[in-house]
């Protein structure tokens, strides 16, 4: 079980002031990723840290 409340939130800097994007945290293993206008209210999704970072490749490609 991951506890969100003590993840440290990173918001993209790409979002400037804008609150409508996603934050993502690191937890042992895995990337987890939330709405940022949800805050601590935001469902969250818990990926892999091998298929967060195929993500990221694919993203950027």
């Amino acid at each position: 079980m991951i506890l969100v409340a003590h993840l440290n939130w990173r918001k993209s800097t790409c979002s400037g002031q804008e609150q409508s994007c996603v934050e993502v945290a690191n937890s042992v293993g895995s990337t987890v990723v939330r709405d940022t206008k949800l805050g601590d209210a935001s469902p969250v999704l818990v990926f892999p840290a091998a298929s967060w970072q195929a993500f990221l490749v694919t993203l950027r490609s």
